[in-house]
C-alpha cells in the first residue's frame, strides 16, 4: 500500500510540474508580447500625399520636431507624386521594414484599403492626418477641422471680400482631384452652405489640378481666360491656391479684380498677401497637425488603450479627446475608431501673416 501511494504521488508531482512548466511558459509568452516597448525603439512612418509641398513639408517639421521632443523615430517617407500607387508602395514598404505605426494624408478614400489592411494584420498602428481612408482601415483620423467648419469657412473668407455678398456672383471651385476625401467633404459642404446662406451664387466651374504645379498653373489661367467675369475663385488645396494666384498675377490682375482664397501655408502665399494679388486665405497650424499625428500614433504603438470619449494629455497641446467617427458624417462606428479635432483654424492677412512660419 505504501508503494502504491508513493507512485501515485510521483505521478500528482509530475503532473504539477508539468502545469507550473506550462502556466510559466504561457506567463512568458504572454508577458513578452504585451511588454511595451522603449520610446527610442518606436518608429512612425509619417506619409504625406506627396513630397515636396510647403504644406506637407511644414507638417513634417512638426512630426520631427514632436519625435526628439519625446525621444520616439520618425520617418518622413513620401514620393513627389501624390498617387495611389505610391502610397501602396509606401506603406507595403512600412511593413516590411517592421514599423510600429503610419501617419498617412490620404490620396484615396478606398484606394488605400488593401495595403492597409495588410499593415494592421502585421500589427502596424495606423493614423490619418489631414485626409483621411475608410475608418475601418485605421484607429484615429487627426483632422483639421468637419467638413461644417472648413467648408463655411472657405465660403465666408470670400464673401468677406465682396461688396455686396447677397447678390449675384459667379464662383469656381479649383482644387486637387474629384477623388480627394478631405477636399471634397469640404467642398460638398459649401455648396449646401451657398444654396441657404447665399442663393444668388452661382458655381460657374469646378476644376482640378491634381496637385501639380505646373499643371495648376496652367488651369489657373485658363479659369481667368474662360470665366473674365468671375467674381471668386475658392482654392481649398495647396498646390491650387499659390497657382491661382500665380496666374492672375501673371495677367497683372489683383484682388481688386477678382477674389481669390482658399487653404495653402502662410509661407506659400506671403508674397500674394503683401503685393496685393490676395487679401485672405486661410488654414490650421500644419505644425500641430503633423505633431498631433505621429504623437498619436506613437501612443498607440506603445500599447495603450484609445476608446472614443477618452483623451491623451500631448506635450504642448494638452487633452485631445477621440470624438466618434460621426462628426465627420460616418456612418461607421467602433469603440477604437474615431476622430480628434485641432481646436483651432486661422485666417491670414497683411496683418498677421508674418506671425506664422510655415
Amino acid at each position: 500500500m505504501g508503494k502504491f501511494k508513493s507512485i501515485k504521488l510521483l505521478i500528482i508531482l509530475a503532473i504539477f510540474m508539468v502545469f507550473v512548466a506550462a502556466c510559466s511558459s504561457n506567463e512568458g509568452a504572454s508577458g513578452d508580447g504585451d511588454k511595451k516597448k522603449d520610446d527610442k525603439d518606436i518608429q512612425v512612418v509619417f506619409i504625406p500625399k506627396m513630397t515636396g509641398n510647403a504644406f506637407f513639408e511644414s507638417g513634417n517639421d512638426g512630426a520631427q520636431e514632436m519625435a526628439k521632443k519625446v525621444g520616439f523615430k520618425v520617418k518622413y517617407d513620401g514620393a513627389p507624386e501624390g498617387t495611389v500607387a505610391n502610397q501602396v508602395q509606401i506603406i507595403n514598404s512600412a511593413v516590411n521594414s517592421g514599423a510600429d505605426a503610419i501617419a498617412i494624408s490620404s490620396v484615396s478614400s478606398d484606394g488605400l484599403n488593401q495595403a492597409l489592411k495588410k499593415a494592421l494584420d502585421a500589427g502596424i498602428k495606423v493614423v490619418t492626418w489631414d485626409s483621411d481612408v475608410d475608418p475601418k482601415f485605421r484607429s484615429v483620423y487627426v483632422n483639421q477641422g468637419t467638413p461644417e467648419i472648413l467648408g463655411e469657412m472657405l465660403v465666408e473668407m470670400a464673401a468677406e471680400q465682396m461688396d455686396n455678398p447677397d447678390d449675384a456672383k459667379k464662383i469656381a471651385w479649383f482644387y486637387s482631384s474629384p477623388t480627394v476625401p478631405d477636399q471634397n467633404s469640404w467642398v460638398e459642404y459649401a455648396n449646401k452652405y451657398i444654396k441657404e446662406k447665399y442663393p444668388k451664387w452661382e458655381i460657374v466651374t469646378t476644376q482640378f489640378g491634381d496637385a501639380n504645379e505646373q499643371k495648376s498653373l496652367q488651369v489657373g489661367e485658363s479659369i481667368l481666360d474662360s470665366y473674365p467675369d468671375v467674381d471668386a475663385i475658392i482654392c481649398p488645396d495647396s498646390t491650387a491656391l499659390p497657382a491661382m494666384a500665380q496666374a492672375a498675377e501673371n495677367k497683372g490682375l489683383n484682388a481688386e479684380d477678382v477674389i481669390i482664397t482658399g487653404f495653402a501655408s502662410p509661407n506659400s502665399m506671403r508674397q500674394f498677401i503683401e503685393n496685393g494679388t490676395i487679401k485672405n486665405h486661410g488654414l490650421w497650424d500644419v505644425k500641430d497637425q503633423g505633431a498631433l499625428a505621429v504623437y498619436t500614433a506613437y501612443w498607440l504603438a506603445k500599447g495603450n488603450d484609445l476608446k472614443v470619449g477618452d483623451s491623451i494629455d500631448v506635450p504642448d497641446m494638452g487633452s485631445v479627446k477621440l470624438e466618434a467617427n460621426s462628426i465627420q458624417g460616418y456612418d461607421y462606428t467602433a469603440d477604437d475608431s474615431g476622430i480628434m479635432v485641432l481646436p483651432e483654424r486661422i485666417v491670414f492677412t497683411k496683418d498677421n501673416t508674418n506671425d506664422y512660419n510655415f
